[in-house]
């Protein structure tokens, strides 16, 4: 029976071997992999039969998919619009969903290969202790930077909504309007009890419940659309079909489409995780949030006619109605979204701290990692309010080098074929795309720093202060702005 086993792993090792590797070779790959991966045999064929965990099946496993998805990055896109230009702009959004979705399935694929079940271990077994802790040190940055952009996001929109609801006289000064209040308070209640559940699985109905959230949040930006464009004096620049900001606006997109640090904990909540059905669930995730981010950046592009900040939801002004339930709709997403990230963020510090833990962590310790996790970005945001350029520095120094450049590096290592083989072409391609993503986002990064910029994340737009008093529209309460206006530096 064990040799039987032995001769199954093997024939999953060299599947895509090339003609002429020995059965001596064979059996050396797969004691290289047992020795340097984090997994031992036996914890895998346990898994492969029957762990006790929570499955989910193809439409909940998309639901829990497209939430890690459509995160706070959504509210950047029309940003992104108007780095890129508006024309190639749509193109990226296009073409970064396309090299998402390839490269999620190369990583799987990878993971397959090396005979494990976490981003770790299939980077322990490709590129050794040098790439594991690169790996490492990333996929724990972005959740955890992306969780800290999500806990300020939500003390600052429910700050806005209780004054909004209560008046700035009454509510202003009570704790109610205190953003470190509210980001406790938040945490106490929803993102950590969430977050304190064992199996990914059980996050599907508030996943398809974030999903509501969002197309009510797509909802309310369309009808604004009909009443607040006309408001807006376009900019010159608008409809640029090209800008110089590419990279940037790379970054940002690929923030916003980032899956990959956690694709490994969707594909093994998959019931039967076939690679027909996991590449469905990929397919169909990816594709419907490209439609959503397409149609959310058009609309929040045009409503604005390119001149938008960061923040899509900071440009609408606060005493507007009906963007005060959009603001608390997406607060609630961004609730609903936190704990999948701090899964992510546990699951990396478990590999990293126990590495030869074999079964599920004790209690005790699964909780201290996670309230942890917590306080740290609790801290971290209540010290401040200022996003700063987060989406594209978290985008280019990241979610890239996460998306585009580890996984297709880790499968031609895996595959054992030569570099410049028919094989290896795709990989190659999305390869040499994130690495000069990095390159010059990074590049321009440090230029736009240079040039100073400062945060002017909360600050409401000029347009909505300096306005002549007109009557106001059914959906809202502001008036007619001035066309003379300044706007602060994006933070």
């Amino acid at each position: 029976m064990t040799a039987m086993l032995k001769m199954s792993k093997i024939e999953v090792l060299v599947e895509d071997d090339p003609p002429g590797k020995t059965q001596q070779n064979d059996y050396q790959t797969m004691s290289d992999f047992s020795e340097t991966s984090s997994m031992g045999d036996t914890r895998q064929l346990v898994e492969e039969k029957d762990d006790g965990r929570v499955r989910s099946n193809i439409p909940m496993t998309s639901f829990n998919f497209i939430n890690s998805i459509i995160g706070s990055g959504i509210i950047g896109i029309p940003f992104a619009l108007k780095q890129a230009g508006f024309a190639f702009g749509i193109f990226l959004l296009i073409l970064v969903a396309v090299v998402t979705d390839y490269s999620v399935l190369i990583l799987i694929e990878a993971g397959k290969l090396s005979n494990t079940k976490s981003y770790q271990d299939m980077i322990l077994v490709a590129c050794g202790r040098p790439g594991f802790y690169i790996l490492t040190t990333l996929q724990f940055l972005y959740p955890l930077i992306a969780m800290i952009s999500y806990q300020v996001i939500i003390g600052d929109t429910i700050t806005k909504v209780i004054i909004s609801i209560g008046g700035e006289d009454a509510l202003g000064d009570t704790i109610l309007a205190n953003r470190q209040f509210i980001i406790f308070l938040s945490t106490l209640l929803v993102t950590l009890p969430l977050s304190l559940y064992r199996d990914i699985a059980k996050l599907s109905k508030w996943a398809f419940l974030s999903l509501v959230l969002v197309l009510f949040i797509l909802i309310c930006i369309c009808v604004r659309l009909a009443t607040f464009a006309h408001f807006i004096p376009p900019t010159d620049d608008a409809w640029t079909v090209v800008s110089p900001n590419v990279a940037q606006a790379i970054g940002i997109m690929a923030f916003a489409y980032m899956c990959h640090h956690n694709t490994f904990l969707i594909h093994g909540s998959l019931e039967n995780p076939t690679n027909q059905r996991w590449s469905f669930v990929t397919h169909v995730s990816i594709f419907f949030s490209m439609l959503m981010l397409i149609v959310l950046g058009i609309i929040g592009y045009v409503s604005f006619t390119g001149l938008v900040q960061g923040d899509l939801l900071e440009n609408y002004c606060h005493d507007d109605d009906l963007m005060t339930v959009a603001r608390f709709a997406f607060a609630c997403t961004i609730m609903l979204t936190y704990p999948v990230e701090c899964f992510v963020t546990r699951e990396v510090l478990s590999n990293a701290l126990f590495p030869t833990m074999k079964d599920e962590l004790p209690l005790w310790r699964h909780i201290g990692i996670t309230v942890g996790v917590a306080i740290i970005t609790v801290v971290v945001s209540m010290a401040t309010d200022c996003l700063g350029i987060v989406f594209t520095v978290n985008g280019v120094l990241v979610a890239c080098p996460l998306a585009f450049i580890i996984p297709p590096v880790c499968l031609m290592k895996l595959r054992q074929e030569p570099l410049l083989s028919k094989s290896n072409i795709v990989p190659m391609m999305i390869g040499v795309f994130g690495s000069l993503v990095v390159i010059i986002g990074v590049v321009m990064a440090i230029l736009n720093l240079s040039e100073g910029i400062q945060c002017s994340h909360g600050v409401e737009m000029a347009y909505c202060k300096n306005h002549q008093p007109t009557s106001p529209t059914p959906f809202s309460n502001f008036t007619t702005p001035s066309a003379n206006f300044s706007l602060t530096p994006l933070s």
